[in-house]
């Protein structure tokens, strides 16, 4: 009787264990596919995992919704849904070297990275791309056809002209992912490219996509009418390099050399571009592959391979809390130094309150760091757990108090205090940005001062600097010239578009694009645009419900009523356009893409600033869509040159796109040289 008292109570722990591993692992999961945040490290999602799958095969029993049993979250949008004609499957997985060599036996095999972005299934009909969906569940995707066709690398058309299917991954390179988290709103901005590229590929506004120039990685030939292969995985790989795409890198590799193309792998990871999470093993032999079968979950012909974290112990000594201008409060490990993949770190960000209370954490416990996909340091596990950890209770800027506030299911820290610093110089920062007003000279240092020394109390006092004059010139690093300077770029920026001002404002969720978007919606008439109603904007392309919300909340507080007709009163409108620019519309319903260095202009940033503000619009990808491409290297074998002239779209230059269109008016306002 004791015995089987003891099982029955050891069954019901694991049965209890069980249920909060699942409930644990599909609320991870469904923050980190559908939202941008995320509440625990890969490193404890996998240990959590493996633990589950553990307990599931000594006891036989596999709960309901266990994540063992699906291959991906249930992803929530509006973009149309389609079934896959077969499951996609996920892989299994190791971290030893020696499994690899066991599963790959006597055949051979192909190596290549595992990418981390997003599966997108491509389909051609007589060369042309028809349709392109997402892995989804596996079960149902979500159609992203419009979005597939300004990928950077996907060609939209191919010699082959029999049905082909294939799989490939979306994603965004690690330059990309900073460049853009630089331009977004703060509270807009994204933890990981993994998310970006999830959030750029699902846009309902292709526009959007475009600018987050997502790249595409061919992994798997699904079929392809009529070819022969000649039963050789690497022959699929040919195929598709033969049709234009990128393919996934590659090593052949056979039992023997295993270990040695891991470390040719592994040596470069750390200086590749684009994020992986670990490595694909394929039998190279197509018919024994799928003689293989599979299994509910995962194909026997392939198999994942997983670095293991290099971990190195260390002690929390204290925990940064960082201030942005949105209130919210991020806190920061730092610890002692320790050596992890060839580089020394002592800090690491834990994201949010969810996940410091996940790991227990205190001041002195003994934690385990790794760097995430070998890149970016995370803490791993707290051995010590001590829990003794206090939130910060105040703002570590204003001293203002604090709060929890639990967003999409994750607890984050607030600073309530309306007048925090912190706040201030990043608002007004944000204010004088590029895409927003472009005030030149005023840095966040600039701002600080002249908060501290009570010059700016709003950003209306950015165009009356004239009344502190001479405060201003007293102080360290200014003088008479550089005060001139600043007052001047002030008096340049009154005169602004509708939409640079609409973003400037810094309304939560709105970025530069949702800006253009809703004064093409509204007409430019700012008045309108303010009272607009939560159902209006959710008609506006690219403007969800979330947005609509914010935006109009933003507009309903009283103090920011009273900032916006302080600044109302300053500023002057350009002449109104369909996109909120201040020249004629000579370019009106015309595209363009832009490519190579320019000399003119800043940056291509700028070209295409240009070509919106003179009613065109810009595309990263060439189509048969396309007016021209703007490219100084006419005679280059670049893609986008290759398929203009393919498609007989005309290549000019910098200097004949001014030349043709750019007024005088336009040139001196974005100082086009």
């Amino acid at each position: 009787m004791a015995q089987e008292k003891g099982l029955g109570q050891t069954a019901d722990r694991d049965g209890k264990r069980m249920r909060e591993l699942v409930e644990k692992l599909n609320q991870a999961a469904k923050v980190y596919y559908q939202g941008k945040d995320e509440l625990m490290s890969n490193y404890a999602y996998d240990q959590l995992y493996d633990e589950l799958q553990g307990l599931e095969e000594r006891t036989g029993i596999i709960l309901g919704g266990s994540p063992t049993q699906r291959v991906g979250y249930q992803v929530l949008s509006e973009l149309p849904k389609e079934a896959h004609p077969t499951p996609m499957l996920s892989l299994d997985k190791t971290k030893e070297v020696s499994a690899l060599e066991e599963w790959i036996g006597d055949q051979a095999g192909i190596l290549s990275w595992k990418m981390d972005g997003l599966t997108v299934v491509l389909t051609y009909e007589g060369g042309t791309l028809v349709k392109a969906v997402t892995r989804g569940n596996g079960q149902v995707g979500e159609v992203i056809t419009n979005n597939a066709k300004v990928f950077q690398n996907v060609p939209l058309k191919i010699p082959f002209l029999g049905q082909v299917v294939l799989r490939g991954e979306a994603v965004i390179t690690y330059s990309e992912f900073e460049r853009i988290n630089r331009e977004l709103p703060e509270q807009e901005r994204y933890k990981n490219p993994r998310n970006l590229c999830s959030g750029s590929v699902r846009q309902l506004n292709n526009e959007i996509t475009a600018q987050r120039n997502v790249q595409f990685f061919a992994f798997a030939l699904v079929s392809a009418e009529g070819a022969d292969f000649h039963n050789s995985q690497k022959g699929k790989y040919e195929f598709m390099r033969e049709q234009g795409f990128h393919v996934v890198e590659y090593r052949e590799v056979h039992r023997d050399d295993m270990r040695e193309v891991v470390d040719w792998f592994s040596e470069r990871i750390v200086s590749n571009d684009f994020p992986s999470d670990g490595l694909v093993l394929l039998y190279d032999d197509i018919a024994y592959g799928e003689s293989l079968g599979s299994t509910a979950k995962f194909p026997r012909n392939a198999i994942a391979f997983k670095w293991a974290d290099e971990v190195a112990q260390t002690t929390l000594l204290e925990m940064e809390w960082s201030a942005s201008r949105t209130g919210l409060i991020n806190p920061v490990a730092i610890f002692e130094p320790v050596e992890l993949e060839g580089t020394t770190v002592s800090r690491a960000s834990v994201h949010n309150v969810s996940i410091v209370k996940e790991l227990e954490l205190g001041i002195g416990d003994t934690i385990e760091v790794y760097k995430a996909n070998m890149i970016i340091p995370q803490i791993a596990e707290n051995l010590t757990r001590s829990g003794n950890l206090e939130i910060a209770r105040h703002c570590p800027v204003c001293g203002g108090p604090t709060r929890i506030h639990r967003d999409n299911d994750v607890e984050v820290l607030l600073c309530d205090n309306g007048d925090c610093l912190a706040k201030k110089v990043k608002s007004i920062s944000h204010f004088v940005s590029r895409d927003a007003m472009n005030i030149e000279g005023m840095s966040e240092a600039t701002i600080e001062k002249f908060l501290e020394r009570g010059i700016l109390h709003c950003l209306g006092d950015i165009f009356r600097l004239e009344e502190h004059r001479d405060a201003i010139v007293e102080m360290e690093g200014f003088g008479e010239k550089s005060f001139e300077r600043l007052v001047r770029a002030a008096e340049i920026a009154r005169e602004t578009t509708v939409a640079r001002f609409l973003y400037s404002l810094g309304i939560p969720n709105i970025g530069p694009a949702n800006a253009r978007m809703i004064c093409q919606a509204f007409g430019q008439d700012f008045d309108r645009i303010r009272h607009a109603t939560e159902e209006e904007l959710v008609e506006v392309d690219g403007v969800g419900e979330v947005i609509a919300q914010s935006f109009e909340a933003f507009f309903a507080r009283e103090e920011n009523g009273a900032t916006i007709d302080d600044l109302l009163s300053i500023v002057t409108w350009q002449e109104q356009t369909s996109d909120g620019g201040g020249q004629e519309q000579s370019l009106e319903g015309m595209n363009f893409v832009v490519t190579g260095s320019v000399e003119h202009f800043a940056n291509r940033s700028q070209v295409k600033e240009a070509v919106q503000r003179l009613g065109g619009k810009v595309t990263g990808s060439v189509t048969s869509k396309t007016d021209y491409l703007i490219n100084n290297d006419i005679a280059s074998n670049s893609s986008k040159n290759k398929k203009a002239k393919e498609l007989n779209v005309p290549i000019i230059t910098e200097e004949e796109f001014i030349e043709r269109w750019v007024t005088e008016e336009l040139r001196q306002d974005l100082g086009i040289q």
